[in-house]
């Protein structure tokens, strides 16, 4: 009897070790995609003002005094979006370390239907 006990509790610690690995892995995965996102979504932002201004500062020959500035601004102005972008990424790092997170992969509920005389 004390071999089944030993066999159950050390069947029970592993299934604990593997519950929380797997939640350690859910919350590595969320962050991942949620990263992703962040910087998508900065870098797009970047990508849609240089492509909708650049004409302002880009040239085949030598910058105007005046294109130099407007390209220092879109220099200043995108290393603060980077900046806050990068920040915004750390914060959400250190908020999922609060939570306990799950990933429900591909989860199916079936509907459980009583046979009676109506459903053969």
């Amino acid at each position: 009897m004390d071999d089944y006990n030993a066999l159950l509790k050390q069947s029970l610690d592993l299934k604990g070790k593997r519950q929380e690995k797997y939640r350690e892995l859910s919350k590595d995965r969320l962050y991942k995609i949620a990263k992703k996102k962040i910087q998508t979504t900065m870098i797009g932002a970047l990508d849609t003002i240089e492509k909708s201004f650049g004409f302002l500062w880009e040239s085949d020959e030598e910058l105007t005094n005046e294109q130099v500035q407007l390209k220092a601004i879109f220099e200043d102005a995108r290393s603060q979006i980077l900046d806050r972008g990068n920040t915004q990424m750390r914060n959400l790092e250190a908020e999922m370390t609060q939570y306990d997170i799950s990933w429900n992969r591909h989860t199916i509920n079936l509907p459980v239907v009583e046979k009676g005389e109506d459903n053969e």
